[in-house]
């Protein structure tokens, strides 16, 4: 057999090979299928259509902005919340997309927000406060004031009842402490009362 067509038996029979083995593990590993917790089934309580308001807070001499927007949360497979946002500030219009489960491993919620302003994924991790009503998520992303810097940010949801949420949008400054630079409120959309 010439060292040419040798090799290329060899490599084919080393991708059979491996496609078995690769088919053994396969059969021999059935996926388990992850079954929601407690801290899966509280994030069930953001699901459905919000309409949003926002807002800056009165820096003095900054002018306050304002931005409004409409929420619509789904459930995927119990485990994660998928929330579809469409927002407007300052005559400027964008979508965001926001995931939101829980690692039961790190014990944490985990997550991600992606929109259509900036080209950065922001990646959650957090947990709930003492009370179980208010959901805090820390962020790392690019700084507001440095381009080649990042900073850390917190995202806070707390449910004031099963139809309004008060959020709140926080930056970590240099001391450690937090310092709130936008807050806001969700109002669940209730459905039209049919005649």
């Amino acid at each position: 057999m010439r060292p040419a067509r040798a090799h290329r038996c060899f490599g084919l029979l080393f991708v059979a090979a491996v496609s078995r083995m690769a088919c053994g593990i396969a059969d021999a590993q059935e996926p388990v299928a992850s079954t929601p917790t407690a801290e899966h089934q509280w994030l069930q309580r953001f699901v459905g259509r919000w309409k949003a308001e926002s807002c800056t807070p009165d820096g003095g001499d900054q002018p306050t902005m304002q931005c409004t927007g409409e929420v619509t949360v789904r459930s995927l497979g119990g485990l994660w919340i998928v929330s579809e946002i469409k927002m407007t500030m300052q005559g400027q219009s964008t979508e965001a997309v926001q995931t939101i489960g829980y690692d039961p491993k790190q014990k944490q919620y985990v997550g991600t927000w992606v929109d259509g302003m900036m080209n950065h994924l922001w990646r959650y991790e957090g947990a709930r406060d003492a009370t179980g009503n208010k959901l805090m998520l820390v962020a790392e992303g690019p700084s507001m004031t440095d381009p080649n810097a990042t900073m850390k940010y917190r995202d806070s949801y707390e449910f004031k009842s099963a139809d309004e949420i008060v959020s709140t949008a926080e930056i970590q400054g240099p001391d450690g402490k937090w310092i709130t630079f936008m807050t806001g409120r969700m109002t669940r959309e209730k459905p039209a009362a049919s005649d």
